[in-house]
């Protein structure tokens, strides 16, 4: 029973707690976050590593004036039960229910809206400039993880928080992961900030002032009996690289005592100028599956059945498997996600040949056109929707310089429950605007893996392969052994309608098609496999005496379908897609359905076409 979490109805309430009760708040939040994600699915172990930290922002900012910018998002979990939406915390992530990150139309505590990561310090001190130049005095404070911090991003805001020098509060959440384990040069530094005995310890500083903090005293001091070993002050040395930077480094603190945490935000929030105060937690923690498990518990997909089946992501591991195998020229990089990516394994097989860059989507970019330059054959995965943080890398570093680079856009069209921030649905348009890049979108994972082996043998430029999340179609057809560009496929003839349907779409195409069938519209489905360069030949002769359709999983403004009619001017071509606006988070099935993009949906869109088109000609 949460009795303490359900008489929780303002944020303001929290301050007036005593510390038995927030230890108390705190295991009711974690109790009430395991028991609602592992049914409903979500980013469990990452919100469970912050749930004190959240309580001591709350016991000593206003959240009400104060501005809290959290950076990635989904370790808000607590925040938002502690922040008015508790009664709606069973819905997270569902169709209709409240988002998992931040929101600034969901709630007026959510300042500002995230979903990729590293943007915290760059937004907040925004917020911090805004208030210097109104004259007011609300504090400013970013919670940013570890692994975000690798971003050049994070680095530009740190760099320029230094510049500005105004009174700004950096979090930095340790807890050695991103999803994955942390990488990198300031992953080591962090570590250095732990083990290193000749830091000074807070006994004859701040941890003797905070006995002098009224609302806490000696009952905080003997509940945070921890502090005195784990506890350091670095702002005298020159070792930190925050203070490089210059910004006050307070830090290592224990992130799970209540009492540590808010005596020293209590003490730090009075300094002027930038401070960081380094936060050691512990992913998952109060969990013991996502404590041992932080990796795979990072995001868990509640009680849904699990269906058996070929999925993209493990094909494509396989086949990347298989080319390295057989040339020793073929590495993989990935930005912090080796598991997501399915490069795992190949780390696995080939460490030598594998880089996580980390948090650094421009930077795997540019790397890989060196290592393409030098001789290599790089693989780029990286998921759709983060591939948007590198496109100017995409644009002048790999399609200028016709860098023969291989990009592995995972997760492409819509990928269901995290929403807007995550939806793979601008790659298409995107990619379609570069010169001197190409793009293929295959059907299934056969056809995946066709790609992917034939491109690895003679890769001559830079190419992008998207592929959704998850299992491949039911609905699968035969292909030929090769796949050139400029060619496609007919997978389903048909005389009145010509149906050019992509990727994921295809399968759709093809069960819409049958129910046509039946209404005497015969349908015709071309996969056109390679969107650029496109089988437009092979489309104009396909489409004569027939309507032309075209149906995609991505944007329809400036999308293939557009792409399509620009350069067949002469036909009236309907293009189904999704429209112009931010599609909201839900699952993947409801959201396709709303958008009229499941079978049934694109059935009847045709059959109303076909209706004006037979009546008007």
């Amino acid at each position: 029973m949460s009795q303490l979490l359900d008489r929780i109805q303002d944020p303001g309430q929290i301050a007036e707690l005593s510390l038995e009760e927030r230890v108390t708040l705190a295991a009711e939040v974690r109790e009430r976050i395991i028991g609602v994600i592992c049914k409903t699915g979500g980013h469990l172990a990452s919100s469970l590593g912050v749930v004190e930290l959240t309580i001591a922002l709350l016991t000593v900012y206003d959240p009400g004036i104060d501005k809290i910018v959290w950076d990635v998002g989904h370790q808000t979990y607590p925040w938002k039960l502690l922040t008015g939406r508790r009664e709606l915390f069973h819905t997270i992530r569902q169709t209709g229910g409240i988002s998992g990150f931040p929101r600034r139309i969901e709630s007026r505590f959510d300042v500002f809206g995230t979903g990729h990561s590293s943007t915290s310090i760059s937004a907040a001190l925004g917020f911090a400039s805004a208030r210097d130049l109104s004259g007011r005095n609300e504090r400013i404070i970013a919670v940013i993880g570890d692994g975000s911090m690798t971003a050049g991003l994070a680095l530009e805001g740190l760099n320029n928080a230094g510049s500005i020098h105004t009174d700004i509060t950096i979090i930095l959440n340790d807890n050695e992961m991103s999803i994955s384990k942390n990488v990198g040069a300031l992953s080591k530094h962090l570590n250095k900030l732990l083990t290193d005995s000749t830091y000074n310890r807070f006994k004859d500083g701040v941890w003797k002032a905070l006995g002098k903090v009224p609302s806490l005293g000696d009952r905080m001091r003997i509940a945070a009996h921890e502090v005195s070993s784990a506890i350091k002050k670095t702002i005298v040395t020159p070792a930190s690289i925050f203070e490089e930077f210059g910004v006050n480094y307070f830090g290592p603190i224990p992130g799970h005592d209540l009492a540590a945490l808010t005596g020293v935000m209590s003490r730090v929030k009075r300094i002027s100028g930038p401070v960081l105060i380094h936060v050691i937690t512990k992913k998952g923690k109060g969990y013991s599956p996502a404590e041992s498990q932080p990796v795979s518990h990072h995001g868990v997909s509640g009680a849904a059945v699990k269906t058996p089946g070929a999925k993209f992501t493990s094909s494509f591991s396989e086949v990347l498997l298989e080319a390295a195998e057989k040339d020793s020229r073929v590495v993989a990089i990935t930005a912090a996600m080796p598991d997501g990516t399915g490069l795992s394994g190949f780390a696995e097989k080939y460490p030598d040949r594998f880089f996580d860059v980390g948090i650094a989507e421009q930077h795997a970019v540019t790397f890989a056109c060196g290592l393409a330059f030098g001789g290599m054959k790089p693989v780029v995965a990286i998921y759709s929707s983060f591939m948007q943080r590198a496109y100017d890398q995409v644009i002048h570093d790999a399609a200028l310089q016709d860098a023969p680079v291989l990009f592995a856009l995972d997760r492409a069209g819509v990928v269901g429950a995290d929403g807007p921030t995550h939806h793979g649905i601008y790659d298409i348009s995107m990619f379609l605007a570069i010169p001197g890049l190409s793009l293929a979108a295959p059907r299934d994972c056969t056809v995946l893996k066709k790609l992917i082996s034939r491109e690895l043998s003679d890769l001559s430029g830079p190419t992008g392969i998207r592929y959704p999340r998850g299992l491949e179609p039911e609905l699968r057809f035969s292909s030929p052994d090769s796949l050139p560009r400029g060619t496609g496929q007919v997978v389903r003839n048909g005389e009145h309608i010509l149906l050019v349907a992509v990727g994921s779409m295809v399968s759709t195409a093809a069960q819409a098609a049958e129910t046509l069938m039946t209404k005497g519209i015969d349908v015709m489905v071309f996969d056109p496999v390679w969107l650029k360069p496109a089988p437009v030949e092979v489309i104009r002769d396909l489409a004569r005496n027939r309507s032309v359709i075209t149906l995609e999983e991505g944007t329809l403004r400036g999308g293939f379908g557009q792409y399509i009619a620009s350069v067949l001017p002469e036909w009236n071509i309907l293009n189904l897609g999704i429209p112009d606006e931010f599609v909201p988070h839900g699952s993947t099935r409801e959201i396709i359905a709303d958008l009229k993009l499941d079978s049934a949906g694109v059935a009847e869109s045709i059959e109303e076409y076909a209706r004006i088109y037979c009546e008007s000609s």
